[in-house]
C-alpha cells in the first residue's frame, strides 16, 4: 500500500527527492514518516509529517532534508540536499495513526518496500 521511489546514486553534496505513493486507502489523517537503514545498522528515524503541518526531523538531517505531503495525490516526499556519504541507506516510508512522537518504528502500521540511496564521496 506504500510504494517508495526516487532513490539512486548521487555524489556528496548533491540532492535527491524520494516519493512514497499510497494506495488502497487514504492516508490524509495519518502521520507519515521516513526511516533509513544502513548496512549493519539498525533502522533509524529520519523525518515525520502530520496532516496538520507539524514536522519532526532527526538531528543528523535537520536543515538538509525536508518532508512534505500532497494529500490530493496521497503521496509524501523527502527532499534531500547536501547529501553526505553517511546518508547512504535504504530509505523506507511508513504511515501510522496512534503514536505521538513519530520517532519510533513501533508507532507505524504500514511500511513501504524501501528505496536505495547511495552517496559517493
Amino acid at each position: 500500500q506504500l510504494q517508495a521511489s526516487g532513490g539512486g546514486l548521487v555524489q556528496a553534496g548533491g540532492s535527491l527527492r524520494l516519493s512514497c505513493a499510497a494506495s488502497g486507502r487514504t492516508f490524509s489523517s495519518y502521520y507519515m514518516g521516513w526511516f533509513r537503514q544502513a548496512p549493519g545498522k539498525e533502522r533509524e528515524f529520519v523525518a515525520a509529517n502530520w496532516s496538520g503541518g507539524r514536522t519532526s526531523y532527526a538531528s543528523s538531517v535537520k536543515g538538509r532534508f525536508t518532508i512534505s505531503r500532497d494529500n490530493a495525490k496521497n503521496t509524501i516526499y523527502l527532499q534531500m540536499s547536501s547529501l553526505k556519504p553517511e546518508d547512504t541507506a535504504v530509505y523506507y516510508c511508513a504511515a501510522g495513526r496512534f503514536g505521538y512522537s513519530g520517532v519510533y518504528s513501533r508507532e507505524y502500521d504500514y511500511w513501504g518496500q524501501g528505496t536505495q540511496v547511495t552517496v559517493s564521496s
